[in-house]
């Protein structure tokens, strides 16, 4: 990497470490896209989970900004997402799949062209990832983008979600949760007992920081019209 590369990649490290979501956009944005693109892939790799986190908040700011004016370039950085998830790329994609969700979420054109590659990483007769991390973050991705969209949610990745909430992982438990209630349908029958009752603490991502909550109070904070939906 040359000098300028290394300085420029330590001040994107920097800036994802502040504590200010809105300030960290900014500063971010003010670096070349094609330079902060690089930057921000490097950073789903990092040791600390709250920096790889944001790297993928900061991506899905970055490929939107670019769809408004490249729809081809943010194409390439999706492409280059699910490359990083095909075991032909031979690596791991670590913060690709939250990457995902979080770019679709913002937007609703990049969505229309590759919502169902995310489902499908779900679907055991799609592009299911087997890899027990990366599950955590294929399920991460998807209630991020049913966050805006939860009309597309499909019968067959809710069945999907709801096969996670016996997970022996409570991550993903957690997220699977998150997931179906982010897209306003939750099945308040038929649901395993233990997760009813489950006090198990886990750190929820909200955006820039994580929240400790108890899986069982995540359950309980759904609305009565998630739960009415749900019985439907």
């Amino acid at each position: 990497m040359k000098p300028y590369g290394r300085k420029t990649k330590k001040k994107v490290g920097e800036i994802l470490a502040l504590g200010s979501r809105s300030q960290a956009l900014v500063r971010l944005a003010q670096i070349p896209d094609a330079q902060l693109t690089g930057h921000l892939f490097s950073y789903f790799y990092n040791k600390e989970e709250l920096i790889k986190f944001r790297s993928g908040t900061a991506m899905g700011e970055l490929a939107a900004r670019i769809a408004d004016h490249s729809m081809e370039k943010a194409r390439i950085i999706l492409r280059r997402i699910m490359w990083n998830l095909n075991d032909e790329s031979g690596g791991i994609g670590w913060g690709s799949p939250e990457a995902m969700g979080e770019i679709l979420s913002k937007s609703p054109a990049l969505a229309r062209e590759f919502k169902s590659i995310l489902f499908s990483y779900l679907d055991h007769k799609g592009n299911h990832i087997e890899h027990e991390m990366l599950q955590r973050g294929v399920l991460w991705g998807i209630g991020t983008y049913l966050g805006t969209a939860p009309k597309d949610l499909t019968d067959i990745t809710r069945e999907q979600l709801q096969e996670h909430l016996s997970s022996k992982d409570p991550v993903k438990r957690g997220y699977a949760i998150r997931a179906l209630s982010n897209a306003h349908v939750f099945e308040s029958m038929g649901l395993p007992n233990v997760i009813q009752t489950d006090k198990t603490n886990i750190d929820i991502y909200t955006g820039w920081n994580f929240t400790a909550t108890r899986i069982s109070d995540m359950l309980h904070a759904c609305t009565p019209e998630q739960i009415l939906a749900g019985n439907e």
